[in-house]
């Protein structure tokens, strides 16, 4: 199976949920800590080739709530993927990736679905 790299922020309780589903199903992961590790801008460049910018962007956060008005003005994904560079609590969580695919958000079902069709090729 490919690498299983899990993005997110230890105390998120969607990524609490992704890492106890991970371990109960034996999957292996590294965890990527946004707070400590930040993430670059060519990840999520990557990102966006295989999922929609919107999607990542997290506009229920209290980051995005406390963003001045102008800053919540994007009219281009570049905008957005600097945005979420700077303000890592931006980006919806968590993020799993693995070399054959990209989930933004959990669910249990997605998961397993993904990561079997994932672990067969």
């Amino acid at each position: 199976m490919p690498e299983t790299i899990l993005y997110g922020i230890p105390n998120c309780d969607s990524v609490k949920k992704a890492r106890r589903w991970l371990d109960e199903h034996g999957v292996p992961y590294r965890f990527h800590d946004l707070h400590q590790q930040g993430i670059t801008l060519s990840t999520l460049e990557e990102w966006s080739r295989h999922t929609n910018w919107e999607a990542l962007l997290n506009r229920r956060s209290t980051t995005w709530r406390k963003l001045p008005k102008v800053e919540q003005q994007i009219h281009e994904a570049a905008q957005a993927l600097r945005l979420m560079q700077r303000y890592p609590t931006l980006i919806k969580r968590p993020v799993l990736t693995t070399t054959a695919l990209i989930l933004v958000g959990f669910a249990s079902e997605d998961y397993r679905r993904s990561l079997n069709a994932a672990a067969s090729q």
